[in-house]
């Protein structure tokens, strides 16, 4: 099981070498309309949100599903009289929110993570947040952003509906955009974080089931030898009573 996560790790992490640039894109032109925003202000300050959770249909790989959910909750907690909903991508995010934030779970998608996420899976779930109907304000993206084979962290990225960049007084500096050109950009760019995101969490997934599963193996290779121990013991003194048995009645004769 390891040979096949590390094998699996291995192409998600060259898989993502590229898919950075995505991001890095999408990210920049954000902070150029927006330089002050940071990546708590979308969850404080405006009354209708949306989070968009990056996780998969697959467990075992330590808790990389469960820090994503935990942190949905801690912002579903804290909602107030926000109107804050959720679009959960990967079955595992469904699942943690289903008990306590069904009300919250605006669209949710499943067959996650049985290969490795596409472009055209990031833009079926951005379509699906445009296509919802809800009018938000602004909205996060929680994943995890892969920093090693041994190491990830839980990160937010904003996303803006197009109202809001079109509100934005540093969108002067880019001239001649018209408004098709806008929504066009921002459609896009929402699909370029949203992929970002999938790659980031994908590969942080991997690595972190390759290190579940080396953790299995070894405890696996502990317990047969401690099982392979105890039957040569069993083994042995079941060998050994019949002898004193053989013995005993030899003597007796």
């Amino acid at each position: 099981m390891k040979m096949v996560a590390a094998a699996k790790y291995a192409k998600a992490e060259r898989d993502l070498k590229g898919a950075r640039a995505y991001g890095v894109g999408a990210k920049a032109f954000f902070d150029n309309i927006d330089p002050v925003a940071d990546q708590a202000a979308p969850t404080e300050e405006s009354k209708k949100q949306v989070l968009v959770l990056i996780t998969s249909d697959r467990g075992l790989c330590g808790a990389v599903h469960s820090s994503i959910v935990k942190e949905a909750k801690r912002i579903l907690s804290g909602a107030g009289d926000k109107d804050i909903r959720v679009v959960a991508i990967g079955d595992k995010s469904r699942a943690g929110l289903q008990r306590v934030f069904a009300k919250h779970i605006m669209v949710s998608g499943n067959e996650i993570g049985r290969a490795p996420p596409t472009f055209a899976d990031a833009s079926i779930a951005a379509k699906a947040v445009l296509d919802s109907g809800f009018d938000f304000e602004t909205g996060t993206i929680i994943f995890n952003r892969f920093k090693s084979v041994v190491s990830y962290e839980t990160s937010k990225l904003p996303i803006l509906p197009l109202e809001a960049i079109k509100a934005k007084e540093a969108l002067t500096t880019y001239d001649s955009v018209d408004d098709d050109v806008l929504q066009s950009y921002s459609e896009y760019s929402l699909a370029q974080l949203i992929y970002y995101a999938m790659k980031e969490s994908a590969t942080s997934e991997q690595s972190s089931r390759m290190t579940a599963m080396d953790g299995a193996s070894k405890n696996a290779g502990e317990m047969i030898d401690k099982l392979t121990l105890a039957f040569n013991r069993t083994r042995q003194a079941v060998i050994t009573r019949e002898l004193i048995e053989i013995i005993s009645g030899a003597a007796c004769v």
